[in-house]
């Protein structure tokens, strides 16, 4: 999918369909998986891990995703792992190489849920829509649906379906993290954090990558006589 900007430059747009679950844990370390069964890279999963001192990790399965991922969004650390992901039912399990084992428990459907189902979703996935469910995200779930990433990138998230996480049982390189908690302080991962309280949603993701530049003389002598860095190494 792609979109036009004025001046003939174009912007890509990337569209992740999948699920975004958000945990803390009593040791204070919290956990995003995101789960892709639909993506431009194809099915994946990943996991961002933030400690309680602030160190940021995203777990990714091959170094094409990870790099993306690193690219819109901040870390301290990314390594490539494989990450597997299990449904059965209401229950998830997460494994991510030797790093990482998560298992979930999904829960009843509350209100948001029964809301955002409600939407059709051709609709909920449009990144105009975020117009509407941005205020309110902010105000009931203490999350943003649109926004500004890494890279010049921008971010469009539309919910489609929340359910509350209601057990978890998490080991980080074999420590256990304890019981299930809330996400906080909040994840420092993108522009927004997942619900305070731990959830499962069922999301359509969309990634507009910053549309070309025009060369002018200018620019390309710039560029000529100019080391550009290298990319950011870079998500479920």
């Amino acid at each position: 999918m792609s979109a036009h900007r004025p001046g003939g430059a174009r912007a890509a747009r990337l569209r992740f369909d999948g699920w975004i679950a958000g945990v803390g844990t009593a040791s204070g370390t919290r956990l995003v998986l995101g789960h892709w069964p639909r993506s431009p890279f194809g099915p994946f999963s990943d996991v961002m891990v933030e400690t309680p001192d602030g160190h940021r990790t995203l777990l990714a399965p091959t170094r094409r995703i990870a790099d993306f991922i690193a690219g819109t969004y901040a870390f301290d650390e990314v390594r490539v792992v494989p990450v597997l992901v299990r449904v059965t039912g209401d229950h998830w399990s997460v494994d991510a190489g030797p790093q990482l084992g998560l298992r979930l428990t999904v829960g009843r459907r509350g209100l948001p849920g029964l809301l955002l189902r409600a939407v059709p979703g051709a609709l909920a996935g449009l990144p105009s829509w975020t117009a509407v469910t941005d205020p309110l995200a902010r105000v009931l779930l203490g999350t943003r649906t649109r926004g500004t990433a890494g890279g010049g990138r921008r971010e469009w998230y539309g919910a489609r379906d929340l359910r509350l996480i209601t057990q978890a049982t998490a080991a980080l390189e074999g420590r256990d993290l304890g019981r299930l908690s809330p996400v906080e302080p909040a994840v420092r991962f993108g522009f927004g954090s997942t619900p305070r309280t731990p959830s499962l949603v069922r999301v359509t993701t969309t990634v507009g990558a910053a549309a070309p530049r025009r060369r002018t003389r200018h620019s390309a002598v710039t560029r000529h006589g100019s080391h550009a860095p290298p990319h950011q190494g870079d998500l479920s």
